[in-house]
């Protein structure tokens, strides 16, 4: 592929089902118009996802928001839904994972002028069909079914104060931390039979 470059990537029509094509369908179609919807893609900042859906989901209205991605954002939707966890608590979450078909097109990039194509042809293209992971998060401030599949309910240690209580204190380079003494490991003393 070395002599080829992506000129498109467009996900690839499905054939109706559960997941449909349709605007509206998707891994949650019985969710609440009023639902904040983020697309995390591979280059978006974490720290504006977040600062986004905090927000939004501050605003009385707002009652639920889904973090989607797919490929190599699946990561980072998880890393979204888990701090926002964090930060909100009593959030129910339900997590959906499928799979997306998409179209990748490339086209040819010939090294020099070869004999057997002529300076008007068109480069020769190529369409390739990858069906990537997609995963889609719910976090809702009202309660959810607990019987539907990926259903986790609200962490009840969450939130800011969830954090441990150990105090941290500045010390020098010299001093050891609180708690660690000044224990050193027990060496034999000089001349002791050691015993095996």
């Amino acid at each position: 592929m070395e002599n080829f470059r992506k000129v498109r990537s467009e996900e690839a029509p499905v054939g109706g089902g559960a997941d449909g094509g349709g605007p509206g369908s998707g891994p949650f179609a019985d969710l609440a118009p009023g639902a904040v919807h983020m697309r995390v893609k591979e280059g978006s900042k974490i720290r504006n996802l977040l600062a986004f859906a905090t927000a939004s989901m501050a605003q009385p209205a707002t009652r639920a928001i889904v973090f989607s991605g797919c490929g190599r954002a699946t990561t980072k939707t998880v890393t979204c839904a888990e701090i926002l966890k964090r930060r909100l608590a009593g959030l129910h979450q339900v997590t959906r994972l499928r799979y997306r078909s998409v179209r990748e097109v490339w086209q040819s990039q010939p090294p020099g002028p070869s004999p057997s194509q002529k300076p008007g042809d068109p480069a020769t293209s190529l369409s390739v069909v990858k069906n990537v992971p997609s995963l889609a998060i719910l976090l809702s401030k009202d309660a959810l079914d607990p019987r539907q599949p990926g259903y986790q309910p609200p962490n009840p240690l969450a939130g800011p104060s969830s954090q441990p209580s150990t105090p941290t204190s500045k010390r020098s380079l010299g001093e050891p931390a609180a708690g660690e003494g000044s224990a050193k490991r027990s060496q034999p003393e000089p001349g002791a039979a050691q015993e095996d």
